[in-house]
């Protein structure tokens, strides 16, 4: 009898599943179409129905998309938010927003208004917008297994306090993050308790605060990305199993800038980075047990400033090239390891060829200590008494541990393979 029963109740499912797709419709969005705006788009369409938005121009705002479809745009019209509040807010799984240009999303001193907001949804697809002059770009709330893709995100921030964020998470979870421009934020891209995201591909600059910022999200893994030229770099703080490659690091000055700075961050790896022409490449607090290999620090104040309570981290095979500092510590113990790294700093010599210095490198400069204490002090960084006072630390070190050293110094500056 069950042998009978089971084909009939294929048929009936498969028979279900065609006559879904048949009753997915469009539903078109113009000044003359019988749904003159997207609400009344979104209203009329049915569950995976496509609401297509001819160009134009729409003065809306509370957009509310609360069951699964697609909303797209046909070349890009434009959504005015005339700064009343939040543009569109996604709170059903199975949202596709794609092909939109939205402006004038509201300011708020109590509400974060979003040009694009994701609420408790799963399997969304938020693609091709242009976002301008905005509070926060795209905030996802609690929610999952989504993708935010080739999104161009600019904002007109000035200030931290009256400014948002470009691309946010919040407790959200396997979400890929790939190939967005981000600049003239707050943070270009913000995640806090976010798990097994990937952050790949994007260009984020010219932000007021950070680059990139997250804190208490572990698992993530950030590839191919570049921050440029933010009040600072990266921020990865309170998390730990981060992945982070071949990413660039340029141009982030200012007294308290750095590429990178990282604070309790534990059992991680950053290899294959580039860190150019910043403050500080890498500020470390309270890291452990983390791999840096295969990155590139080159003519920054500071390629490294560990401030204490670093342990068991691996530095190898990285190039240190004219840096001011090669590295900054504060502490007389270390069980850190540097081994195979270049040092255009390094003066030692190879007699037998076989491409390693004969003699260990010493990578602490007693001067960084001095600026440290009294930073009005860099104005002597060329002068021939602060070589003295060097040379007299690697003979003689009291202020660095004795085992802080390159024991295996490279001759040659190493050719990392970036493709």
């Amino acid at each position: 009898m069950l042998k009978q029963i089971i084909p009939h109740i294929c048929l009936v499912v498969l028979l279900a599943l065609s006559s879904s797709n048949v009753r997915a419709e469009t539903i078109r969005v113009c000044k003359s179409c019988e749904a003159r705006t997207i609400k009344e788009g979104v209203r009329k369409a049915a569950a995976y129905d496509t609401v297509l938005v001819e160009k134009g121009t729409y003065k809306e705002v509370d957009i509310l998309i609360d069951k699964p479809l697609v909303l797209k745009g046909e070349n890009y019209p434009l959504i005015d938010g005339e700064l009343k509040g939040e543009i569109i807010t996604i709170v059903s799984d199975d949202v596709t927003v794609d092909g939109l240009f939205i402006i004038n999303v509201g300011t708020s001193y109590t509400k974060d208004y979003a040009a694009v907001r994701v609420i408790k949804s799963k399997n969304f697809l938020i693609q091709n917008l242009v976002l301008e002059k905005l509070f926060f770009g795209i905030y996802l709330e609690k929610s999952s297994h989504g993708r935010v893709y080739h999104n161009n995100i600019i904002g007109d921030a000035v200030e931290e306090y009256n400014s948002g964020n470009g691309i946010q998470l919040w407790y959200s979870h396997h979400v890929d993050i790939e190939n967005n421009i981000v600049s003239r934020v707050r943070d270009g891209i913000y995640l806090e308790f976010a798990d097994n995201c990937n952050i790949l591909n994007n260009t984020s600059s010219h932000n007021v605060r950070y680059g990139l910022h997250f804190m208490f999200s572990n698992n993530d893994r950030y590839e191919n990305n570049t921050f440029e030229n933010n009040g600072a770099g990266v921020a990865v703080m309170f998390s730990k199993g981060i992945e982070m490659y071949d990413n660039v690091f340029r141009d982030n000055w200012g007294t308290a800038a750095y590429g990178m700075l990282l604070k309790e961050i534990n059992d991680s790896d950053i290899v294959g980075n580039v860190f150019q022409e910043n403050t500080v490449g890498i500020n470390i607090e309270g890291s452990n047990r983390v791999t840096y290999r295969n990155n590139d620090f080159i003519s920054n104040g500071w390629a490294i400033k560990s401030r204490g309570a670093c342990y068991a981290n691996i530095f190898q095979e990285n190039n240190f090239l004219y840096n001011s500092f090669d590295l900054s510590y504060n502490s007389k113990l270390n069980d850190n390891k540097f081994e195979d790294n270049y040092w255009s700093n390094y003066t030692g010599y190879d007699l037998d060829r076989d491409g390693i210095g004969d003699i260990p490198y010493r990578p602490v400069k007693l001067f960084s200590y001095v600026v440290n204490n009294t930073p009005e002090s860099i104005i002597l960084l060329r002068s021939l008494f602060i070589d003295i006072i060097d040379f007299s630390e690697k003979v003689s070190p009291v202020f660095t541990p004795d085992n802080l050293v390159d024991v295996r110094p490279k001759m040659k500056q190493i050719v990392h393979d970036r493709n």
